[in-house]
Order: C-alpha cells, then structure tokens, then sequence
C-alpha cells in the first residue's frame, strides 16, 4: 500500500489529507478534519478509474458545512429530541441545532473537530479526545476511528471508544456516494437494495415516534433492488417531511455484536460500479442529499445540487437514549464500544 501525505492550511489548524493507493491503483483519501473520507477512486466495469465520494475542492471547506460531507458526526449521530438526555438519573440539555433537536452532537460535534492521526501499514488511526461537557454530553471520551483499505478496493472503518464515566455514543461516516462519479448529477437512477422489512416513522421533526412500520406497500420498500428516483417524490406524508429519503430502517436479523454482511446494496448500471455495505450496527439512516445544494464548491468549481448524492450512514438507532424500546447507545464508564462499517467496491 502505497500512502502519501499532503498539509492544507485551515482556521482550525493544518489539516493533512492521507491518499492510500493499492495495487490496483484504486485510491482512497482520508482527512483529519472530522476522521473523513474524501475520496474513494475506483474502476468501472471498463475499469477508468474515479472518484466516487462527493467531495470538496479545499480542506478547509468541511469545516462546519452542512451536508457534513464525509465526515464522523458525534457524539451522537442523527438526532437526540429537544436536546433531552437523561444518564444515570442526571439530565442533560444538548445544543440544539436541527429544528427542535439536537443533531449530529451538536454545531461542532467530532466532525468539525481536527483529529490526530497515526499512519498503519494499510490505513490510518484518527483519534479524538472529548471532554466532559463537550456539546453537554457527560463523560471525558476517547474515540478511535481505524480505516483500512485492501487491494479489493474494500475500505473497512473500525470505531472504537472509552468514556470516564457513563454516556450515550451513536457513530458513523457520512460519506455521500454517486457510483457514476462525483460530479455526475442526481442520483435518481442508482438501483438500492436494503435489508429490511421495517423502518422507522417520525414525527415533522423528523424524530422516530417508536414504532416499527413496515415498508411493505410504501415507498421504504428496498428488499428488492429498486431505483432511488422510483418512489422519492411520491406524495407521502414521510418523504414530504424530509424532501426525500432521510429515514432510519432497521436491518434485519440484527443482534448486538453481529456483522450483517451487504445490509445495503448501491448500484449503478451506467458504469458497473456497486457498493457493498455490511455493519455490526442495527440500522441505517439513508440520506439521498436533499439539502445539498448551496454547500462549498466541488473541484468541477460548483456546489452541488440536492440529490447528487446518497449517504448511507451505518448507526445505531435516532434518538435512542429517549426510547427504550429501541437498542440502547448507553457506554457506561469502563466499558467499550466498538463498532464497524464495511464499504466494499466492485464492477459488474
């Protein structure tokens, strides 16, 4: 594995960008700002090779973007209602900064913050050291979020982290993928596949209300390969709320600690290009860009518009520390939590 470094300038430091390149010459660019994923450049079924991850012309444009664009959002990913959270019999009042609620944890969350990193013989550690109090979550965090990348253009994310005293942990990549390039367009005619047979309704704010509702007969329904642009704009109360798909599904057959292999299945048949997505975590929260549009400019020198990308986020479940229904997002102090993201990239 062939890895080079480059430094960009920034507000909040010098901010180095890794570039990994296999033996294919398929590539992936990971930065410290926010543990994220920049690039990922891989064959088509002629084999050109390109990136397909939405990405930035300049480092420094990820800080405090809206999309969150590739980055690892936390504390806690996706969303927390009115910012209430109660550990251990204590609350605590999070900063909202998503309508009512608190998302992402919080305006600068971890993925705004410039991680430290260590390269490995296939990849890169980046590490984060939360202080208690940090966005109003309790507990001093240390969190690690490994990347490797093989020569089967397979890119695996390994979180791990350890809190001083309990706390909730929820996290992710919100990389955005567009199969036939990075600045392709809309992402309309990529087929997707989930494995799932419920999703999870929400409130207008977009939080879950707890149930479990079938996708059977909706257009949550992905069990079968299906075109994003198929259903996205069918008039649904759910799809209005969002502008699209920004819902969470729950993975079937999940149990705690089990590796659900192609959970989602992304696929392009202009290029050949497909994704392969397996994860330890319970769901997914899919996020076809709905809000893209207006953030920092590409290096094509424009911004993106809605719907030029799908991120799918591997988590645990929105708002969970608020439903025990749902699987709990609670670290107590001395325990670990570690968690596992595997994008797998071929052509066909």
């Amino acid at each position: 594995m062939k890895i080079t470094t480059t430094k960009h300038p920034s507000a909040k430091g010098e901010i180095t960008w890794y570039e990994l390149t296999n033996a294919q010459g398929a590539s992936v660019v990971l930065s410290t700002m926010g543990a994220g994923i920049v690039e990922v450049r891989v064959p088509d079924r002629d084999g050109k090779i390109e990136n397909v991850a939405l990405s930035y012309a300049e480092a420094a444009d990820y800080i405090a973007d809206g999309p969150c664009l590739g980055k690892c959002p936390g504390r806690y990913a996706n969303r927390i209602a009115n910012g209430h959270l109660v550990v251990d019999g204590k609350e605590y009042k999070l900063s909202i900064n998503n309508g009512p609620n608190a998302l992402h944890g919080g305006p600068e969350g971890f993925q705004n913050q410039n991680w430290d990193a260590e390269e490995l013989e296939d990849g890169v550690r980046f590490t984060y050291h939360a202080k208690d109090g940090e966005e109003q979550y309790p507990g001093n965090l240390t969190l690690t979020a490994t990347y490797r990348w093989s020569d089967a253009n397979v890119l695996s994310l390994d979180f791990h982290a350890e809190s001083d005293a309990a706390t909730v942990v929820n996290l992710t990549n919100h990389a955005y993928w567009n199969l036939e390039g990075a600045d392709a367009g809309k992402i309309y005619e990529h087929e997707m596949k989930i494995k799932a047979s419920k999703w999870l309704p929400t409130d207008e704010t977009q939080i879950p209300t707890g149930e479990f509702a079938d996708v059977a007969g909706s257009p949550m329904d992905f069990r079968e390969s299906k075109k994003i642009g198929a259903d996205i704009h069918k008039e649904t109360d759910a799809l209005k709320i969002g502008k699209g798909y920004d819902h969470c599904w729950a993975i079937d057959g999940w149990e705690p600690g089990k590796m659900m292999a192609d959970a989602v299945e992304l696929y392009s048949e202009k290029t050949g290009r497909r994704l392969l997505v397996s994860s330890d975590q319970p769901g997914v929260q899919i996020y076809t860009g709905n809000w893209l549009a207006g953030s920092p400019e590409n290096r094509s020198g424009r911004s993106y518009e809605d719907y030029e990308g799908v991120a799918i986020e591997m988590q645990g479940f929105p708002d969970a520390p608020n439903k025990p229904e749902f699987p709990s997002q609670l670290l107590k102090a001395g325990e670990s939590y570690d968690r596992k993201i595997v994008f797998a990239f071929d052509a066909r």
